[in-house]
């Protein structure tokens, strides 16, 4: 399960890898990625965890690779998995939200 915690570091990595600035309420926003760009770059940095511990389990089953290696990169799968299942239930909750609205 993560923590909200290791939440606020993956959002903070992700805002770092995409050269976006925090704390600067009245800055004029950057012509940077849109939130489908990020959303794609997450999706794509998920699917890349998984398949390097794909690889590590390959690796040690064949006595290729130590242990320890196998449970990082399975340990990356999971927390960078849970990060976009955590992202996907808030983006369903206020898609949602949106819906109850009054018109």
């Amino acid at each position: 399960m993560i923590t909200p915690l290791a939440a606020a570091k993956a959002y903070a990595a992700a805002q770092k890898g995409l050269g976006v600035e925090g704390g600067s309420e009245t800055a004029a926003p950057a012509a940077g990625p849109g939130f489908g760009d990020i959303l794609k770059a997450a999706m794509g940095d998920a699917v890349q965890a998984s398949r390097q511990a794909e690889t590590q389990i390959a690796a040690q089953v064949q006595g290729k690779a130590e242990l320890i290696d196998v449970v990082t990169a399975i340990s990356a799968a999971e927390a960078s998995l849970e990060t976009v299942m955590a992202v996907r239930d808030q983006v369903i909750s206020a898609y949602q939200e949106i819906l109850r609205m009054p018109i």
